[in-house]
């Protein structure tokens, strides 16, 4: 059955459909423009474990969502196809993270890896690992880019998507990052993982192609971490969830915080949304809440007004969403890929 036909036959008003699909839409991926590529791996999170089927928790939560958007009409019908997620990656998270709970608890006794051979070698286990995730992550998303498929990576955690912004950077000799968050992600190689959630920013920013990080709602970070940020001022901006809530207190309106944030961008921009820039009362399962962070409408404000300024959106991912067992999470983070995949579409 062709698009057309697909979109003539499908009660948007209906119930959500347990079909396997997104928000129980009737695509497949040779109709969909719009791509959910899922990343079951969590291999390094440093707290608390099981984002790794965080995917699926969004997915089964989507039923519960309706397609109207307001601020997005009918973007649905572009077509909206949520790969199915790879059991063999999500296999290789569940040995990795094993081994990555040894080596965790061991550094936190106080262990030190160079005087342990097994800790050695344990170590750079994980390190294959996680490279092979990376390395599965570029070659399936370039793939999709290739097929002109727009895409919204989803975690597991945050180390997911640097293979995508390695494909992206193939393709855009410049862009931007917009990183929602409650971490800056710029340690390196942190708990001795050179692809660690933590470490994500760190990583992504090895690209000169990427002009421009635009943090916000960051509220726990390192002296390293503040170091470098301020070291690279010129390509990092950071708007602490701090700050911009003593703005708040004293007068300055969301929109004109908003306006500044987005300002700092080039044409074109990368968004990066770990679940965790929100309120926890909004994820609370998630790896590493954190207290502060924003509410959902001004998550989406931000989202839509980043849509109304003109930039070229080339790329997303949502991460940390808590998984299986865990519907609020999930219910909450379908809202926030269904922005995502909006904002996308245009």
């Amino acid at each position: 059955m062709n698009k057309d036909n697909l979109l003539k036959s499908f009660d948007p008003n209906g119930i959500g459909l347990e079909n396997g699909h997104f928000i129980g839409l009737p695509f497949e991926e040779e109709h969909a423009e719009l791509i959910v590529f899922p990343v079951p791996w969590d291999v390094t999170v440093s707290y608390r474990a099981g984002t790794a089927s965080g995917p699926e928790n969004i997915l089964q939560a989507s039923t519960q969502l309706d397609l109207y958007d307001a601020d997005f009409p009918d973007f649905w019908k572009k077509g909206i196809y949520f790969i199915k997620p790879d059991q063999q990656i999500k296999n290789k998270s569940v040995q990795a993270r094993t081994l990555a709970e040894q080596h965790i608890k061991f550094l936190e006794e106080g262990g030190k890896t160079n005087s342990s051979q097994k800790h050695t070698e344990l170590l750079d286990q994980i390190n294959k690992a996680c490279l092979s995730c990376k390395e599965f992550v570029y070659a399936e998303t370039k793939a999709l880019l290739k097929k002109g498929k727009k895409v919204v990576l989803c975690g597991g955690s945050h180390a997911t998507p640097l293979g995508y912004l390695e494909a992206l950077s193939e393709i855009h000799s410049e862009f931007g990052i917009l990183q929602i968050d409650a971490h800056m992600d710029l340690r390196e190689a942190y708990e001795e993982f050179t692809f660690s959630h933590a470490s994500i920013m760190y990583n992504a920013l090895k690209s000169p192609n990427i002009s421009q990080l635009t943090q916000v709602g960051i509220r726990d970070y390192c002296d390293a971490e503040q170091d470098f940020s301020s070291k690279q001022s010129e390509r990092i901006t950071v708007f602490h969830d701090a700050t911009i809530k003593r703005s708040l207190f004293t007068g300055t309106n969301f929109d004109s915080i908003v306006e500044n944030i987005i300002n700092t961008l080039p044409e074109k921009v990368y968004v990066s949304f770990d679940i965790d820039g929100l309120l926890p009362d909004l994820c609370p399962n998630t790896g590493t809440p954190v207290p502060g962070g924003l509410g959902f409408q001004e998550a989406t404000y931000l989202l839509v007004k980043l849509k109304e300024s003109g930039k070229t959106i080339i790329g997303a991912d949502l991460n940390e969403v808590a998984g299986l067992g865990h519907k609020w999470d999930g219910n909450v983070g379908a809202r926030i890929l269904y922005k995502l995949l909006g904002l996308l579409s245009y």
